[in-house]
């Protein structure tokens, strides 16, 4: 990461039209800028005490830009733990870069992704994971996603990091001891003691893996494909659950040639309803990449509607169709019930769930959400909601560390190699440590950070 010894700016709030905009200035000259940029009455910015408003024009040598408020957060009660101007202009997309240009002129220099949460992590106010879920937090797609991040913003998640860091800091400690021991030295009960200790160490990190899917899922939103054979209603499905027109809609078969994809709410939780092309022999080139895209969803998908015209004798093929979905995450949804019901499924179809509906007249849309949010329960624990969620990147790090702990247990346990137990110990902690921020490299952080927007 580049030093944090400058004076940093960006625009803080998101790019378009709106009532307020933010420009954020970090660093030991922040004030002195704000001094160049900010006109008010009585004492100039520098003199305000920390933590006030004030009402004033910002300038750009002598002529001015905007009028607004300036914010003054002095170190180390800031986000940063630095020196912070905020300038609260009029919105929009030329006032905020007319006043950020007026910033970097007087002594800022443009900040990079993330590097105000990096600079509230070196200077000791956020922890790594902490500092990980602002992030999480700004690109929440739901309200069970939001809420997580919060949680790991207070340091839920890192309280239980830190627990486990130190008890294989402890443990590894004990190890080092009992390497002076002889073999014949070594008694069976601390051998018992630290095979203890670490069988502890793995159930915790095992706990926090568990949850790893529920986090994934959480964040990311879960991917309901639409699916079936031409014509039969996906498309008029998508838009009766969105209350919006946002499929095309015709009577002419092969409407639908590309992935269309729109964010759904169930219970706080995102879903992904993604409308593919029917399912058919296709001849042109367009039609079959259609349909190799909805097989391409099909096999990434977390659950499925399957949508079958009722008004029709089942086709053959919707029967290879729908018994080639797993049936625990496959919601059949017997379409077009306005225009008849001539459909007569097999008993292979008995163990589906199963909707009568009609998109045309919005039938069936309650009982859908009702039979979607049924099987989602199965992959998200909705009422028990953990308070903790791990990222991919701490699951990575703890399924290592997990690893190493059960190859030190192997060599203390079978092999009596305190040596190599030792080792696979340390390499445990630096993987947590690599989780928390010790010892961390710079590659990690720049990864670590660059997911940020500019401005956080």
């Amino acid at each position: 990461m580049i030093s944090n010894d400058d004076t940093i700016a960006a625009i803080a709030t998101a790019n378009g039209e709106g009532g307020i905009a933010i420009v954020r200035i970090s660093g030991r000259q922040a004030l002195t800028i704000a001094d160049q940029v900010f006109r008010c009455p009585n004492a100039p910015p520098s003199q305000r005490p920390t933590h006030t408003v004030t009402w004033g024009h910002i300038v750009e040598q002598g002529r001015t830009l905007d009028e607004g408020l300036l914010v003054v957060m002095r170190a180390p009660q800031s986000y940063t733990r630095e020196d912070v101007v905020e300038l609260q202009c009029h919105g929009g997309v030329v006032t905020p870069r007319q006043v950020l240009h007026t910033v970097l002129l007087a002594g800022a220099r443009m900040a990079e992704p993330g590097e105000f949460t990096y600079r509230a992590f070196i200077n000791g106010r956020l922890d790594l994971p902490q500092a990980e879920a602002v992030n999480d937090l700004i690109r929440s797609r739901s309200e069970r996603a939001a809420r997580l991040a919060v949680e790991q913003m207070d340091g839920t998640l890192s309280k239980q990091f830190k627990n486990i860091y130190r008890n294989l800091i402890a443990l590894a400690a004990e190890l080092e001891v009992v390497l002076d021991f002889t073999e014949e030295e070594l008694s069976q009960d601390v051998a018992a003691k630290l095979i203890r200790q670490m069988e502890t160490a793995g159930q915790e990190i095992g706990g926090l893996l568990t949850h790893w899917q529920d986090g994934h899922r959480i964040r990311e939103g879960l991917s309901v494909v639409i699916t079936g054979r031409p014509n039969v209603g996906k498309s008029s499905l998508l838009n009766a659950l969105l209350g919006k027109e946002r499929a095309i809609v015709s009577h002419h078969p092969g409407t639908t040639r590309d992935v269309i994809e729109e964010s759904y709410y169930i219970e706080g939780v995102q879903l992904r309803l993604i409308d593919t092309a029917g399912l058919h022999r296709a001849e042109g080139s367009i039609e079959q990449e259609g349909i190799r895209r909805t097989y391409e969803q099909i096999q990434k998908a977390d659950l499925y509607l399957y949508v079958l015209d009722a008004s029709t004798p089942l086709h053959p093929e919707d029967s290879i169709h729908v018994l080639s979905l797993p049936p625990q995450r496959c919601l059949l949804i017997l379409n077009k019930i306005d225009l008849g019901m001539n459909i007569v499924l097999s008993s292979l179809f008995n163990n589906l769930r199963k909707v009568d509906a009609s998109s045309f007249l919005g039938i069936g849309l309650e009982e859908i959400k009702q039979e979607i949010l049924e099987i989602i329960s199965h992959y998200i624990h909705l009422q028990s909601m953990p308070e903790t969620i791990i990222s991919e990147r701490h699951y990575h790090l703890l399924n290592r560390a997990r690893h190493e702990i059960r190859d030190s247990l192997y060599f203390l346990k079978e092999n009596h190699d305190e040596l190599l137990a030792a080792h696979h110990i340390r390499n445990a902690v630096q993987n947590i440590g690599n989780i928390i921020g010790n010892d961390i490299t710079d590659d990690i952080l720049s990864s670590v950070f660059s997911k940020f927007c500019v401005g956080k």
